[in-house]
């Protein structure tokens, strides 16, 4: 995915349009709207939503990061 971070971070208030879990992914389509979805379902529609998308923000790498807190924790 094109990751393009033209638009805030999400945060939790952010909602994945098709399951309502958290989303990760921002799909800004060509014809201006916008979709969010959680990594699960931005991975599953990821061909599609690169033919009609203008940018992806995706984030899904911050559901593997570490924490700063807990990395200081384990000193």
């Amino acid at each position: 995915m094109t990751t393009a971070l033209a638009h805030d971070p999400l945060t939790a208030a952010d909602r994945c349009d098709r399951c309502g879990a958290q989303a990760y992914v921002r799909v800004v389509l060509g014809t201006g709207g916008e979709l969010l979805f959680c990594g699960h379902h931005g991975r599953e529609h990821r061909e599609a939503l690169q033919g009609v998308a203008r940018q992806i923000q995706d984030e899904t790498g911050r559901l593997t990061a570490t924490p700063a807190s807990s990395q200081d924790d384990e000193r």
